[in-house]
């Protein structure tokens, strides 16, 4: 018999076509009766799949008390209940190492377009503002610029060698410091006050909600330039949307936000903020390397092999 599967939400088309090819699936973001769908799985439901922006909470995993493995398809895990898993016993996996490279890419292509205003230009042309007005007003050139990352994991060092790569300077903020080059700054204000541009690759969650705060913001001024692809939650959101309006920031590349997927009209208004939509790991090289990881976590377990990437 078919072991069940309880799937959160959508996945990448080919991930959860051979998912649902393998397992017993139940979509639990179709299901018309929730709690029907989950007391009949309860006795014998031990994995469910999810995706990062969509996790779990604790009000699902309690009714799936056979529950073994979440397996996440995303390197962040701050939508998952992590405490309850641990205190149940709940093991979690995730997908590192092959997103870095794409959202490492984003981030910069993000600073890129923000400080060559190149989506602006982009409508410059199309509107026929060119012939109308002459050239495009001139923008900020990249190398030399103080680049600050807020935090330096796998992605934010990714980030800071690419950036490097383009002449800028380095510095970085996190917990703790690490053996590398860079400058570290324990003070994220600090570091604001000496960045030309703020990018956060930070993990989401409680421990870094708001991180990037209104004085954080304020801090980098009206000639600098923020990028975030880490979660929406890290940044004071109104602060951001307050300083990019009255002119106390000078820019922003965004791809991700605090109420996904809705954008405060604000922002979608501004000429000189970029935007994405949550979209760092949306190659299809990716996506695929992601299912994998992700499909091959659920096979270990019901093979009673070790998980490969435990969260």
């Amino acid at each position: 018999m078919t072991r069940p599967v309880l799937l959160m939400c959508p996945l990448y088309e080919p991930t959860q076509h051979e998912l649902e090819s393998s397992w017993a699936v139940q979509r639990f973001y179709q299901a018309k009766d929730k709690a029907a769908l989950l007391s009949e799985l309860a006795q014998t439901c031990e994995v469910v799949v999810t995706a990062g922006g969509r996790g779990i909470e604790a009000s699902v995993l309690s009714q799936l008390p056979r529950l073994k493995l979440v397996s996440c398809f995303g390197v962040g895990v701050d939508a998952i209940d992590l405490d309850y898993c641990k205190a149940h016993g709940i093991a979690v996996t995730n997908t590192p190492d092959v997103l870095t490279d794409d959202v490492a890419d984003l981030a910069v292509a993000l600073m890129l377009a923000s400080l060559r205003q190149v989506v602006a230009a982009d409508r410059w042309v199309r509107e026929g503002r060119w012939v109308s007005q002459g050239g495009l007003p001139l923008t900020t050139q990249v190398r030399g610029r103080r680049v600050g990352i807020v935090g330096l994991g796998r992605i934010g060092h990714g980030i800071a060698q690419r950036c490097e790569a383009f002449g800028a300077q380095i510095a970085y903020h996190g917990p703790r410091r690490k053996p590398v080059q860079w400058a570290y700054h324990a003070d994220l204000v600090e570091m604001a006050s000496w960045a030309d541009v703020l990018i956060a690759a930070c993990p989401g969650g409680a421990a870094t909600r708001g991180i990037v705060s209104r004085a954080v913001l304020e801090a980098l001024g009206p000639q600098g330039h923020f990028v975030n692809i880490a979660r929406g939650s890290v940044v004071d959101q109104p602060a951001l949307v307050q300083g990019l309006t009255e002119g106390r920031l000078g820019g922003a590349g965004l791809d991700v936000f605090e109420d996904e997927p809705c954008v405060p009209a604000e922002l979608i208004a501004l000429p000189h903020v970029v935007l994405q939509p949550h979209h760092g790991s949306g190659t299809h090289d990716t996506r695929t390397a992601m299912g994998r990881l992700t499909l091959d976590n659920v096979t270990a377990w019901f093979a009673g092999r070790p998980l490969l990437t435990p969260v």
